[in-house]
């Protein structure tokens, strides 16, 4: 896929995302949640998950927040469900790994799916944070963490 058509397709996904994110609410009988901000752009979500035993029944997220970070956790929601606690933390550490560079989905071997399309977001350090929020806020959740601060 050329670099032209990769962008294309990176902006009508988050277009897509942002305009009609998935799973937007709030799960009334959570069993986890935490609340993230982000103090330099202004993005502040909840993400809600409901865990039986091991896996991951549902998952939600409310907030305010850019484009791209809306659309970052509408993706998430949409790949955590029915994956185990140990999957969502394996998809966390390669989502991180992507955004900051460090994981080429054409090279390296990787879970990612469809969130491979945030690829290209290294080179925007500043919005790196934006995609990431959502994901620490859920690793948080997971972890029974009640707030996340990215700086």
């Amino acid at each position: 896929m050329s670099m032209d058509s990769r962008a294309e397709l990176y902006q009508q996904v988050i277009l897509e995302h942002n305009k009609k994110p998935r799973n937007f609410h709030k799960i009334e009988l959570a069993t986890h949640d935490a609340e993230g901000y982000n103090p330099l752009c202004g993005d502040h979500l909840s993400v809600y998950l409901h865990v039986t035993g091991d896996i991951i029944e549902d998952v939600s997220f409310e907030g305010e927040g850019c484009a791209i970070s809306k659309a970052s956790a509408s993706m998430m929601t949409e790949a955590l469900k029915g994956k185990n606690v140990e999957e969502a933390k394996e998809l966390f550490r390669q989502f991180h790994q992507l955004v900051i560079g460090e994981l080429n989905p054409e090279k390296d071997a990787h879970i990612l799916g469809k969130l491979a399309i945030f690829s290209g977001i290294w080179h925007f350090p500043s919005r790196v944070k934006c995609a990431s929020l959502c994901w620490h806020t859920m690793n948080g959740a997971l972890e029974n963490k009640e707030s996340i601060t990215t700086e």
